[in-house]
């Protein structure tokens, strides 16, 4: 099968997603310059460079109380900080409740029922018990293509690893199992590892 996506696909639902995959998962959270705590999940996410650390995600679509954009984006853009949390398996359920469609004015940690704890180089609330999580400033925010598309690009600026994680001097993502986006409704978790090492 080949289709230009111009032109659609004809299939019941969007192949896209299902083709790239797996996908890491941001959880991002970001205050509101009101004070409010956010909190969202994007699979349009990853690292993009070691030295120094940088990151990006990206936002797409809109909701009714924000103008032309989403509360993550929205906020990003008042403060220019944000902090990317890692989701563990185990936290399945709450980071699904955390992409519910909720006024700006709600606290999606609290909806979800999990802990905010302040970051330390950044004003803004992290999930306490993420395996880890990267506060962010953000260095740029570029408009893509297409109706309300924009990446957030962050430096990393502080690191939280869970001591758990940490085992022989090595962040270990066994310890946690790492939650991962496929294609339409479904997900992924990492178990297994295998290495190879690079020619030369």
């Amino acid at each position: 099968m080949f289709y230009r996506p111009s032109e659609g696909h004809g299939l019941p639902h969007n192949p896209f997603n299902a083709i790239v995959t797996p996908r890491p998962i941001g959880w991002i959270s970001s205050r509101s310059k009101d004070g409010v705590n956010n909190l969202a999940p994007y699979s349009f996410f990853n690292a993009t460079a070691y030295v120094p650390p940088q990151v990006m995600f990206c936002s797409t679509g809109t909701k009714p109380d924000q103008d032309g954009t989403k509360d993550s984006l929205a906020n990003i853009r008042d403060t220019g900080v944000f902090c990317v949390n890692v989701v563990e398996y185990e936290m399945r359920d709450a980071m699904n409740a955390s992409c519910a469609h909720l006024p700006k004015e709600v606290d999606e940690f609290t909806h979800a029922g999990l802990e905010a704890a302040e970051c330390t180089q950044i004003a803004c609330a992290r999930v306490a018990a993420a395996p880890a999580a990267l506060e962010c400033e953000v260095t740029q925010i570029v408009e893509l293509k297409g109706e309300t598309n924009y990446m957030v690009m962050g430096e990393v600026v502080g690191v939280h690893m869970r001591d758990d994680c940490l085992i022989d001097g090595k962040f270990d993502i066994t310890t946690y199992h790492p939650l991962s986006r496929l294609g339409y409704m479904d997900y992924t978790t990492i178990r297994d590892l295998f290495s190879l090492q690079r020619p030369g």
